[in-house]
């Protein structure tokens, strides 16, 4: 075994750690006492809710609140917990509790986990990754928990409450609204205001990725002294929001929030611009969105979060990249420059594998699933979006996946939280290349 360990590279060790981890908590939710229905849940149901749980996505074959029971809510939580900061990242953690040493493999593999450029400092990050999701999540915990108690009672509102923090930060999306109606979400709060903010604060935090944290803590609110990277994701971040937002407000405005306050449109509009970067709650109808306004979330879900975040998608540093290239190629400008720095041609060719790679797998399941099944394009699009960019949004036709469909689902949000290109390299990172470049010959291209 420990010739095994040795062996293995940093992706494909983070690929075992996750399938280990799902496998477990399917396990744990196929016994009786994890759902309220005779005899448990069939294998492939508890493969899938575990892997949506752990790859925090949010899509779901079986309401949460109406066919899992108190202990296997509990299990998709820590799931949930477990998948959002990374299974390496707990480890540490508890390394240090224990006064372990930390080894330099384990550092590394906690480096590739939480996407960090330097192992230099990796384990006070990981201190300070698991301070800050307990800072932020028992904040939200304690606001959500003062919000439900009025609706839930005192006991149900603090466990509502932890849940939906947790849920949230982790961009997972997992919701336990459905006592009266199955998959609704958080539509019950559409004009809710604390609700609303509380969960769309913590989603964006828990999505801009542990980098910038970490960065915020050391300069404070002085954006000058911020790395590019920070400054890369927060005004992408930013004006992804915003921007999502005014079109979703163009867009719905006098159709599906039509009969909705001018608070409650607004609000909408915000929420889901937000939930679409890979959190996974709404509160509209996401089967009655305008096709323009399916297409933007698309979109959205397709981009994603930020590198070493607890968010899907191909990130939005890749975004900026790829349209800095863009930019450089059409004005003939040498080099992918941006706040006078000039990104180096590993950036950039890892930005192309990234986005190549993700369109290959959502062209490839498209076809898969359209064959199989008799759905709109439309909407087996939007599911295999959501699926590969963790997200978890749906217009309703997850649970009538069939036994091929729900096997690609589980395959493409496996790869979207391990990320897609790491999926890849771990399949063939251990092929020893041959130092020798080839002769150049030119291709026409476009």
């Amino acid at each position: 075994m420990a010739l095994i360990y040795k062996k293995l590279t940093q992706s494909q060790m983070i690929v075992i750690g996750f399938l280990i981890i799902i496998l477990t908590g399917t396990f744990l939710l196929m016994l009786p006492i994890s759902n309220r229905e005779m005899g448990g849940a069939s294998f492939l149901e508890a493969l899938f809710t575990a892997t949506s749980a752990t790859c925090v996505t949010g899509l779901v074959v079986r309401d949460t609140y109406q066919y899992w029971t108190l202990f296997g809510q509990v299990v998709i939580l820590i799931l949930i917990q477990i998948g959002g900061l990374g299974f390496m990242t707990i480890g540490v953690f508890f390394s240090i509790i224990l006064r372990r040493k930390i080894g330099l493999r384990t550092r590394g593999i906690l480096q590739e986990s939480v996407n960090t450029l330097q192992i230099g400092g990796i384990v006070r990050l990981a201190k300070k990754i698991i301070l800050g999701t307990a800072i932020f999540e028992g904040i939200g915990a304690i606001i959500l928990s003062i919000r439900f108690y009025k609706r839930f009672g005192l006991i149900k509102g603090i466990y509502y409450g932890i849940f939906h923090s947790i849920s949230a930060f982790c961009n997972a999306g997992f919701d336990l609204m459905g006592q009266k109606n199955k998959y609704i979400s958080l539509s019950e709060y559409t004009d809710d205001w604390i609700i609303n903010v509380t969960i769309m604060l913590l989603i964006i935090i828990g999505g801009i990725g542990f980098l910038v944290w970490d960065d915020i803590s050391k300069n404070k609110l002085n954006y000058k002294k911020y790395k590019l990277h920070s400054k890369i994701v927060l005004i992408t971040t930013t004006i992804l929001i915003l921007g999502g937002a005014a079109l979703f407000y163009i867009f719905e405005r006098n159709y599906l929030m039509k009969d909705l306050s001018d608070s409650g449109i607004i609000l909408s509009s915000l929420f889901s611009s937000v939930t679409a970067r890979t959190a996974g709650y709404n509160t509209i109808d996401t089967a009655l969105l305008q096709d323009n306004s399916k297409l933007l979330t698309m979109l959205l879900m397709f981009i994603g979060g930020s590198p070493g975040s607890t968010a899907g998608g191909i990130k939005t540093t890749t975004l900026v990249v790829l349209i800095l290239y863009l930019r450089a190629n059409i004005k003939k400008i040498n080099g992918c420059n941006i706040y006078g720095r000039r990104l180096d041609d590993e950036t950039i060719k890892k930005a192309s594998a990234v986005l190549c790679t993700n369109l290959f797998l959502t062209i490839g399941a498209a076809l898969v699933i359209s064959t199989v099944q008799q759905f709109t394009l439309t909407d087996i699009s939007f599911e295999i979006l959501s699926a590969i960019g963790t997200v978890g949004m749906s217009t309703g036709i997850t649970r009538d996946l069939n036994t091929v469909s729900r096997i690609v689902i589980i395959f493409l949000m496996f790869c979207g939280r391990v990320g897609s290109l790491s999926f890849a390299l771990s399949i063939g990172s251990n092929k020893k290349t041959i130092p020798v470049a080839q002769p150049i010959e030119h291709i026409t291209i476009g």
